[in-house]
């Protein structure tokens, strides 16, 4: 369920409580570099590659949406611990030219919380933390799904409200 990153973070926590949040930081930090070095190998050359599937039809579509909406398939699938594809959307979002700023931010608020929330598990719950996740992972699902949809409307209040303040 969980990915390595995850699970190291956890297993540091239960074997060495007091580096818990240490090994958390270095979660963050490579994930951050990790996530970085994708997106500004994607901003390189990714648009070409990318115009040719979303210049008409239903790629024109996604492409369209991802550009109102895009950082929120960044943001939920990086916070979740269920596994969702993130690394097509940090390409993306390379590619479609999202300043690195805009993008570094919204990728750190999505990993701060991940990886410090496995660091707290598994100091709080130790090897009971498995056991844990898996019987709550249908919880972890409704949640995913409630904080993209939650996210999905702030975003369409946010734009509609800008529109009516002529700031588009």
């Amino acid at each position: 369920m969980i990915g390595g990153v995850d699970a190291f973070v956890v297993l540091v926590a239960i074997m060495n409580p007091s580096r818990a949040y240490w090994s958390a930081a270095a979660a963050v930090m490579g994930s951050l570099i990790g996530g970085m070095t994708l997106f500004l190998i994607a901003r390189k050359g990714g648009e070409e590659y990318l115009h040719r599937f979303t210049s008409h039809g239903r790629g024109a579509r996604l492409r369209a949406w991802f550009l109102e909406y895009g950082l929120l398939t960044v943001f939920v699938p990086g916070l979740v611990p269920i596994p969702l594809p993130l690394k097509i959307f940090i390409l993306s979002a390379g590619a479609l030219e999202v300043p690195p700023p805009r993008f570094l931010i919204v990728f750190a608020a999505s990993r701060i919380p991940r990886y410090l929330l496995f660091a707290w598990l598994g100091t709080q719950l130790g090897p009971e933390t498995w056991p844990y996740l898996r019987a709550h992972i249908w919880g972890l699902v409704l949640l995913t799904v409630g904080l993209f949809v939650v996210l999905y409307l702030g975003v369409k209040f946010w734009h509609a409200r800008r529109r009516r303040h002529g700031l588009t």
